[in-house]
């Protein structure tokens, strides 16, 4: 009887299956009368077993599962769909991963040196202390090897003859009836005898097997195929099955059980390489380079003279940087020829070695070949050039130029990719007059690469500073390579420094059809011209050319697009829409609609995105019919016909991240100047919206990275924005916070008093803000004069005086202050309920007069004095103080701007503008005319307010 014994029944499942254990045990039938055996013949089988098991790891490099039913078990269920939706292959998985884990626990244990291996203790105290049940050493003992004794007897190797177990005649008769029926056509005869075998016999493999034959005859090959799956997992080893099984879902385009099968297939027939190709192809599909790499590393085993085999594996390997593991590779294919060798393999190795700068390594590699395979013979080229340029970066300039030597004029044509390397090597390494020398022994041969050839030559005479071949070559290699950015960058760099602006201008416009045609749709997907480095380049050019317009129409754009990307991307996903079509195909990665397989469970093979995407698509069309079903729902409560919209509906899904087109724009300090200009140029092309949206999406964006100086700057200039705009409120926060940050400078205030001076006096940010900074900042005046001025636009004299006072407390030498107290107190005396108006007109007029006093008799403080006088009917004072203003002269000043303001070029004002001797004589013409001196009144008028 062979060893076998059941693990574990699935509860989950209606009829329960059982997996067995093979500890690597070889094929042959199942022995269906095993529990009537007695416990020597167990024994003596485990002894014959022995060898088979050890052979067999040493193929599969463990013990594997075996397929087998329980005895309550109704086989063909498996060809039907499961009513709870799970398949045997997942509780077969799981089995095998705890197979595995205790394995390796056994493994672990086994390898410990006998000092460290616990006393064993008896059964009785194993129970007393883990409590009742087996231990955990037996439950790895019956995993392994069953629950019997293991036998003390030396084991014998090879199995003895006669002990594998037979199938009984009644069987055999049976199955060569059905056998009969199958050849004549009689199917249905053939399944029914076929049922009877498997109810007596369910581990036979033979019935499923003809089953599948019957079934694939009559058409049905999605029930063939359960049955040729149940066959092969019956028996295991039996590669014909497995080959079957691989080409039909390779048919279905079902990659997750072609890869399954082939495993399964390469187990069972080890020595089929196509198998093996054939898996390591849907690795390459996948884009699994480092498993694929495997897969021809093993098969490179297998043929140790194939050289292209081992060539493809370094190559996956170099492909998901496992530089290591192929230079192994081929280093070990070296070691195993040792009198031949594929210079190919040779080349690579060197090549790698190169690659990582082990140029000692890949010199003593050369070294060691010549010795070896080249003794009385000469090198080839490329392998001498390889050991010339190690040479060239180990210093051994002499030895490397003796090499090189052998590449002359006349027979560079024939190796222009020996030259080519010679010379950038020499190129790397700085040596630009050797490297153009090799450089120049291609040019006039029919070379394809004469964009880069050029490139290389312009570069070397950049360095040599020999700039009119420079230009030559670059503008030969930019018409080789016109899709070349930095090709450009650098010619136009070079005309720049020779002043042709224009020239270089030129060399990084876009040529007049793709203007013609609006945009690059008409050409390449991405032309040259819509490089962000060809952008920045032109913006610079015309910056500095002084084309203010050019340069902001073609930097905004490039700077809106980086911005509005780097704010919507990480919060708000935009999205697109998708056809429930397209969500049903992306579902089959996970589930290809196939719930009648008895393999439905296999563990799904795809890359993560795809995954990814499918568990998306699921959650969209499980939504979709819910929505669907409340939907209905509701329309039967109403009782509403309800009509059911199968339409091939849209869905949302996330859109694929975009890269900005200047990714490091907030964080490189040249392109936050250039952001910082922009928006000033804006500004002075009174694009404001344009600007103010700069402003914002930077200060929202880089808030707690950028440094104070671009803070506050962008800041200023949002604020500058909003007292220029229609709708100032949009610079209410620029200003806030500049005087946040700045709260006791009186520029900052200046600012936002000009914000707030267009807003209503009554807007709730504002009041909230400046009873926050009164409150905060005691001592600072600016917001109580603020303040001050808002109670007197709306004619709260009391109240402004009140605020006026408070100010000239903490600076009562300041002379706007001294003013706004005096005219307040003025304005409060012309009230109908103040008593002492007198006193209150006094206390007005000395505040006025000590204005006077701080101004030097300055002729605004003679004006505004002579009007307070009259203004409360003081006409006699008010025109003496009018005549002093007469007889002042007062030059004119420029008008006031904050810090970030531009001086208006359009603002031409008439000199004496800032004379206020127009507005005093009329005011003293209407004292004159009030008294009735007509005369005196019109001379007034005609000596200073007639043009």
């Amino acid at each position: 009887m062979e060893e076998e014994k059941t693990l574990a029944e699935f509860d989950a499942f209606e009829h329960p299956m059982e997996l067995e254990l093979r500890d690597g045990e070889e094929g042959g039938e199942e022995d269906n009368d095993g529990d009537n055996n007695s416990k020597e013949a167990d024994d003596e089988d485990e002894d014959e077993d022995e060898e088979g098991e050890e052979e067999e790891e040493e193929e599969d490099g463990s013990g594997e599962y075996k397929f087998q039913f329980g005895a309550e078990m109704d086989p063909l269920a498996f060809t039907e769909e499961d009513a709870f939706g799970r398949q045997p292959y997942q509780q077969f998985e799981h089995l095998e991963h705890q197979y595995e884990a205790l394995a390796a626990k056994k493994r672990k244990a086994q390898a410990l040196p006998p000092s460290e291996i616990p006393a064993k203790k008896s059964r009785q105290e194993d129970r007393q202390e883990d409590g009742p049940g087996a231990s955990y050493d037996e439950i790895l003992e019956a995993m392994n090897y069953g629950m019997r004794r293991k036998s003390r007897k030396l084991k014998k190797r090879g199995r003895r003859k006669g002990s594998k177990s037979k199938v009984c005649s009644e069987l055999k008769r049976k199955l060569g009836d059905a056998t009969l029926h199958y050849a004549h056509g009689r199917y249905e005869e053939a399944k029914l005898v076929l049922r009877e075998v498997i109810r007596l016999s369910p581990n036979l493999p033979d019935p499923y097997h003809t089953l599948g034959l019957i079934y694939n005859a009559m058409g049905d090959k999605k029930r063939a195929m359960n049955f040729y799956m149940l066959a092969a997992h019956l028996s295991p080893k039996d590669a014909s099955l497995w080959n079957l099984l691989v080409a039909w879902s390779t048919e279905q385009g079902d990659r997750k059980q072609t890869r399954y099968c082939l495993s399964k297939a390469i187990k069972a027939d080890p020595e089929d390489l196509s198998l093996r190709f054939h898996r390591a192809s849907i690795y390459i599909e996948l884009g699994d380079y480092q498993k694929a790499a495997e897969q021809y590393e093993q098969i490179a085993r297998l043929r140790p003279n194939d050289v292209r085999v081992l060539k493809t594996a370094v190559q996956f390997y170099s492909k998901c940087g496992k530089h290591e593991c192929s230079v192994g590779i081929l280093e070990d294919y070296l070691k195993n020829h040792p009198t031949e060798a594929d210079l190919s393999v040779i080349h690579l190795l060197a090549v790698r070695h190169m690659e990582d700068n082990a140029h000692l390594k890949a010199l003593d590699l050369i070294e060691w070949a010549k010795q070896r395979y080249f003794t009385g013979k000469q090198m080839p080229l490329n392998l001498n050039i390889k050991a010339g340029i190690c040479h060239l970066h180990l210093g051994h300039i002499e030895e490397a130029e003796i090499i090189f030597r052998a590449v002359q004029s006349e027979n560079a044509s024939q190796h222009p990719d020996i030259v080519t390397e010679v010379a950038d090597s020499l190129m790397t390494l700085e040596y630009y007059e050797s490297a153009l020398k090799y450089y120049m022994m291609l040019v006039g041969d029919d070379n394809k690469n004469k964009g880069y050839l050029h490139l290389r030559i312009a570069e070397c005479y950049v360095f040599l500073r020999e700039r009119v071949q420079a230009i030559e070559y670059f503008y030969k290699a930019v018409n080789e390579l016109e899709d070349s950015v930095d090709a450009r960058l650098t010619l136009s760099s070079i005309l720049l420094e020779d002043g042709k602006d224009d020239e270089a201008v030129s060399v990084l416009s876009p040529p007049k059809e793709s203007e013609s045609s609006g945009d690059s749709s008409s050409g390449t997907p991405k032309s040259w011209w819509l490089s962000s480095k060809i952008k920045l380049k032109l913006c610079q050019i015309y910056r500095a050319k002084g084309s203010l317009e050019a340069c902001v129409d073609l930097i905004f754009p490039l700077i809106r697009e980086t911005l509005f990307l780097k704010s919507v991307q990480p919060k708000v996903k935009v999205r697109r829409r998708l056809s429930k079509s397209v969500l049903n195909q992306r579902i089959k990665v996970v589930d290809d609609h196939q719930t009648d397989t008895i393999f439905h469970g296999f563990k799904p093979v795809a890359l993560a995105s795809d995954l990814s995407k499918a568990a998306r698509a699921k959650k969209l069309l499980r939504k979709k019919e819910m929505l669907k079903e409340a939907k209905k729902a509701a329309a039967l409560a109403a009782g509403a016909d309800w009509k059911s919209d199968d339409s091939d509906s849209e869905f949302p899904e996330e859109h694929v991240y975009r890269e900005p087109p200047l990714p490091d724009l907030l964080k490189d300090e040249e392109h936050l100047c250039l952001i910082v200009d922009l928006c000033k140029a804006l500004i002075s092309l009174q694009r404001y919206w344009d600007a103010l949206e700069i402003i914002n999406l930077c200060l929202k964006l880089a808030s707690s990275t950028l440094s104070v100086e671009k803070k506050g700057e962008l800041q200023a200039l949002g604020a500058q924005v909003g007292y220029n705009i229609a709708d100032p409120i949009h610079g209410f926060d620029c200003a806030r916070s500049i005087v946040s940050q700045h709260p006791y400078s009186f520029a900052a205030w200046n600012c936002y008093y000009k914000v707030i001076s267009r807003l209503d006096s009554r807007h709730s940010k504002h009041s909230k803000f400046l009873s926050h900074m009164r409150a905060k900042h005691k001592d600072c005046i600016p917001p109580i004069i603020i303040a001050g001025h808002q109670f007197t636009t709306i004619s709260h004299h009391q109240d402004a005086a009140r605020e006026y006072l408070e100010a000239y407390k903490l600076m009562p030498d300041n002379q706007l202050i001294n003013l706004c107290v005096g005219s307040a107190i003025v304005n409060v005396a012309l009230g109908f309920r103040l008593l002492n108006k007198h006193q209150c007109v006094l206390q007005g007029m000395a505040f006025l007069h000590n204005n006077l006093r701080l101004s030097g008799n300055s002729q605004e403080a003679l004006f505004n004095f002579g009007r307070a006088c009259h203004h409360v009917g003081l006409v006699s004072e008010a025109a003496i103080y009018y005549q002093r203003v007469l007889d002042t002269h007062e030059d004119d000043y420029p008008i006031p701007k904050l810090p970030n303001e531009n001086p208006d070029p359009l603002e031409n004002r008439k000199p004496g503008y800032c004379d206020l001797r127009r507005e005093a004589a009329y005011n003293l013409h209407l004292i004159y005319k009030n008294s009735g001196a007509h005369d005196l009144a019109r001379q007034v008028l005609k000596d200073y307010c007639t043009v």
